[in-house]
């Protein structure tokens, strides 16, 4: 069985946790963990081999993840676009025999009962093998609106409904024929194949052309942009679970989470005995201080947060933004994603600490006219061959020895040296040696944005 992991996403919901370029799967949450990681930990004893699709700045992201878990059995799909769920998961059948038997997860959710998840998949197996689309269904803890639901007796599936309002979920709830729709799935690649052609033609036949163009480079394939947008958007409930004569669900209770809302996080926090949830993140566990305050969520990375007299508050800080909302009220800060990406995009890309295919940096002061960031690079890896139109750059080496291109000289710098890159000289950082190499970049220009980079060479496939 081959785990078909779907990377995408941006998580506007857990803004400012998550960015665009380290959407919420990728954040780590739980025991120094992503939601991604443990999805991989959790599925690796029941698949073969892991299928992950993501886009080229989650492809990185993943694969140092993984590679933090020890886990190699894996393959990789590179969208150039988003095109939803159904084309993904079509793009990635058209990899296999059609035999294979394909387990659909995202890679954002939490499960606690593994026992209950292991025997679920098993189930699920087995119809698969008998030729079903078999999709899970997540048995309702209460009326919830912001999830889809599924109809059903038995295994079998009568009906697929929207998110519902509260009267109408709550009526679901209480009839005792309704679950969640998890937006996991298992089925023979061939047979989601074959559903696709015939229910949603279109689209399969532009996956079948993108597929046929596909660059393929040892266990990575990527889908060119003119054939990935061309593809319909569309999600797998839509283009077949909804059309299909071969669905059957598997009911489980499993303690599941999409973890869609900062609301949903608290409630799988530890609580203290007044209510309050606290989750550190970083080295270093600064204090959290709760006066007379009750039912709060403070998540904080290096700041000391102090609480008076406040009761069902959210608290989110992180080294460029701060959240505070009521509880209950956490569906809307995708409404705040909305109005900061007319205002301020940046704020919704990326954070102050940035994860690159090379290491990080982190923005340690941003001011009009300059920056200054440390920059860690890892062992054998280097930066682009690139050149700024609009800023100046001063390094200097704090640990580590670095291999510097300036201009048409190359050098070394070591621990407390320093190297200056005038403004449109074109330059490259490289790490050659066995330890990380951390160095202060202090930026000085009219312009000090990420997107003044003009990248003449990079071996990631940024150019």
């Amino acid at each position: 069985m081959i785990n078909l992991l779907l990377c995408g996403g941006s998580g506007t919901r857990l803004w400012p946790l998550s960015r665009t370029l380290l959407p919420k799967q990728f954040v780590k949450l739980f025991d120094e963990k992503s939601l991604f990681q443990k999805t991989v930990e959790r599925n690796k004893n029941l698949v073969n081999s892991i299928y992950v699709v993501s886009n080229t700045e989650q492809y990185f992201l993943a694969k140092d993840q993984l590679h933090e878990l020890a886990y190699e059995h894996t393959h990789y799909l590179l969208e150039s676009a988003p095109r939803n769920t159904a084309p993904a998961i079509a793009l990635t059948c058209l990899n296999l025999d059609e035999d294979d038997i394909v387990f659909v997860t995202p890679s954002d959710h939490l499960i606690k009962d593994q026992d209950a998840y292991a025997k679920a998949v098993s189930e699920a197996k087995q119809l698969a093998q008998q030729g079903y689309l078999v999709t899970f269904g997540i048995k309702p803890a209460f009326a919830e609106t912001g999830f889809g639901y599924i109809e059903a007796d038995g295994n079998n599936v009568l009906s697929f409904k929207e998110k519902p309002d509260q009267a109408t979920a709550k009526h679901y709830v209480d009839s005792g024929k309704f679950y969640w729709n998890s937006g996991m799935f298992c089925f023979k690649a061939g047979v989601f194949l074959q559903e696709l052609k015939i229910h949603s033609p279109e689209l399969y036949n532009a996956c079948e052309a993108a597929h046929q163009v596909a660059i393929k480079e040892d266990d990575l394939q990527r889908i060119p942009f003119e054939q990935m947008i061309s593809i319909p958007e569309d999600s797998i409930d839509y283009a077949v679970m909804e059309k299909s004569q071969k669905i059957k669900v598997v009911a489980a209770d499993m303690h599941w989470s999409d973890l869609g809302s900062f609301d949903s996080l608290y409630d799988e926090l530890e609580k203290d005995m007044n209510g309050n949830a606290t989750l550190h993140r970083g080295d270093d566990k600064v204090p959290v201080v709760n006066i007379d305050s009750k039912n709060n969520l403070v998540v904080t990375r290096n700041h000391t947060v102090a609480t008076i007299d406040v009761e069902d508050l959210l608290i989110v800080d992180t080294t460029d933004s701060i959240l505070i909302a009521k509880r209950g009220s956490s569906q809307k800060v995708k409404q705040v994603v909305a109005q900061l990406k007319k205002e301020k995009q940046e704020l919704c890309n990326i954070h102050r600490l940035a994860f690159r295919p090379w290491g990080s940096y982190e923005v340690l002061l941003d001011s009009e006219k300059y920056k200054i960031k440390r920059i860690i690079v890892k062992p054998g890896k280097k930066l682009s061959l690139q050149k700024h139109f609009h800023r100046s750059e001063h390094w200097v080496v704090v640990s580590g020895t670095a291999e510097v291109i300036n201009g048409d000289k190359t050098m070394t710098v070591r621990p407390n040296e320093s190297t200056y890159i005038p403004m449109g000289e074109l330059h490259r950082l490289e790490n050659k040696g066995k330890i990380d190499l951390v160095m202060i970049e202090v930026q000085v220009g009219e312009y000090t944005g990420e997107d003044d980079i003009v990248r003449i060479d990079d071996c990631y496939g940024r150019c």
